[in-house]
């Protein structure tokens, strides 16, 4: 228990004033201990180091190369004058007959062309749509508990904890639940589970094919991910219907993937936009809340009750050329980081039954450290390929001495170099998990309130719309018109299995706040003081 001093943390807490017994009338306070994110940044595994600039030294050969062939080159140019670079080219060029010419011409017409077409494609983010339901669905922290004791289906003691959670939760009083959880039947249905996802995945479409006016048949490749809710059809069938899109689309529908999925979904999209060019992608990432809903009493399982908000985003990215001058980013990394090999990460987050047959997901105590062992493998593995290369020898440097000579049995432990992810982006859209999530990521990664503030403020005002959250931030970032041209955004997510996954955008262009937006009836209220 010594050992592990280090990963727990305190918290008193006020529990008002004493009803009863001999304490009557006089304040009374608990002491609540609770596991940390760990300190990820003291504890690097190299391995992940070497993957990183693996990917880096893949991709960064030709800088080390060309410089050299260019300075070489300028060098024996820089020599020659005018009269004597031509006299040169024309005598080289004259003990050859033409037949030589054209040909070595020919070949090296091909080995450009080649070039240029094993190259990967530029994958471009033209414009994506986050669902805002309407009003009706909306409520406050106390219509929650009131819908809940309404359903019939809790007891006092549950309620009361989902009040607690709720109070410290960071969630707002505007976030929006499907008002079947109300209802004292089943409503964890086929029938239930088709409605809600109908309204928030057509809602996100439609605005994002207005916006961009893009035909729906004019779509090669659609990715779907919800991870609870897989009916048969599927999702991306009950789109491809709805829309009548095209026999020959590439669809996929993912499912059972949590949070993270909505990076997995546009990593797929991305690969197939690889080999299929001049195509267009929409990559549709949500969750049913409505069918997930747990009616039972098990505490751990009525967590991601408190949590989830309904949501969902609608993304269109394209590998066409001539889309360059309309698109809002362009892709730069993709990095996806699995635990599952881990039996502790794998049932962290677990679907099952209770003692009473109620279906749900199980949250485990551990979450917060298993999600910063992962989170720590990932950001280890993104490092070398966004970094400044002055952070990157920094940080290697003092990770090599500290493997070389801080192992000795009396030698005083080193602390490494924790690099500065500020200096590798302007942008952080971190999953909106829970506050306690966001409160560990930022001291861990010593951000600022301004790096975690699109995060905290779609936490309050739209809850955890599970994979979907990143694009509410992402949306509250272009509404604040905060992005503009060569900024490099990050958007980071984690859920069951146990996976992180982070990707990497560079902006295009300045970004004008949008006609469109969640964010624009409540853009002035935020960021604020009380989150």
């Amino acid at each position: 228990m010594a050992g592990e001093q280090h990963l727990l943390s305190t918290e008193i807490v006020n529990r008002g004033i004493e009803s009863s017994g001999p304490d009557a009338g006089s304040l009374t306070f608990s002491v609540r201990v609770r596991r940390r994110l760990p300190d990820f940044v003291q504890s690097v595994n190299l391995k992940y180091v070497k993957l990183g600039y693996h990917y880096l030294i893949n991709h960064g050969i030709y800088l080390a190369t060309i410089p050299l062939l260019v300075l070489v080159f300028s060098a024996e140019v820089g020599s020659l004058s005018r009269a004597e670079l031509w006299g040169f080219i024309w005598d080289s060029t004259a003990r050859y007959d033409l037949a030589t010419e054209l040909a070595f011409l020919g070949v090296f017409v091909f080995t450009l062309s080649a070039y240029f077409m094993s190259r990967p494609r530029s994958i471009y983010l033209l414009d994506f749509a986050c669902y805002k339901p309407s009003d009706d669905f909306k409520v406050t922290k106390e219509q929650f508990i009131e819908l809940g004791r309404k359903s019939g289906k809790f007891n006092d003691a549950s309620l009361e904890f989902q009040k607690k959670i709720l109070e410290s939760s960071g969630i707002g009083d505007e976030t929006y639940v499907p008002r079947s959880i109300s209802y004292p039947e089943n409503i964890a249905t086929m029938k239930e589970g088709r409605a809600e996802a109908s309204m928030v995945i057509f809602g996100a479409l439609d605005e994002l094919f207005e916006s961009t006016r893009i035909r729906p048949k004019d779509v090669g490749i659609l990715v779907v991910n919800c991870s609870i809710f897989n009916p048969t059809p599927s999702l991306s069938a009950m789109i491809i219907n709805h829309y009548k899109m095209r026999g020959n689309i590439l669809s996929f529908n993912l499912g059972g993937m949590g949070c993270s999925a909505g990076i997995i979904a546009l990593d797929l999209a991305s690969d197939m936009l690889q080999s299929n060019p001049n195509n267009y992608a929409v990559v549709v990432s949500t969750e049913m809340v409505g069918y997930n809903w747990y009616p039972g009493k098990e505490r751990s399982m009525l967590i991601p009750n408190c949590y989830f908000r309904m949501g969902c985003s609608a993304v269109l990215l394209s590998n066409r050329r001539r889309d360059y001058p309309f698109a809002k980013y362009r892709l730069e990394h993709i990095v996806r980081t699995h635990k599952g090999a881990d039996d502790r990460s794998f049932r962290c987050i677990h679907q099952e039954e209770d003692s009473e047959r109620f279906k749900g997901l199980k949250v485990s105590k551990d979450l917060v450290e298993i999600g910063g062992e992962a989170l720590k493998t990932n950001i280890t593995t993104l490092g070398p390929l966004v970094l400044p290369i002055s952070e990157q020898l920094l940080f290697f440097s003092t990770l090599v001495w500290r493997l070389l000579f801080g192992n000795g049995a009396h030698s005083q432990p080193t602390k490494p170099y924790i690099p500065d992810y500020k200096l590798a982006f302007e942008h952080f859209c971190v999953h909106a998990a829970s506050k306690t999530v966001l409160n560990e990521l930022q001291r861990n990664l010593e951000l600022s309130e301004k790096n975690l503030e699109a995060s905290r403020s779609t936490l309050h005002r739209f809850g955890n719309t599970s994979s979907s959250s990143i694009w509410y931030e992402l949306a509250y970032l272009e509404a604040k018109e905060r992005v503009k041209r060569g900024d490099r955004v990050w958007q980071l997510a984690f859920g069951s299995g146990f996976k992180c996954n982070s990707v990497v955008w560079r902006s295009m262009r300045r970004i004008r706040k949008p006609s469109r937006n969640p964010w624009l009836d409540c853009l002035d209220r935020y960021p604020q003081q009380a989150i």
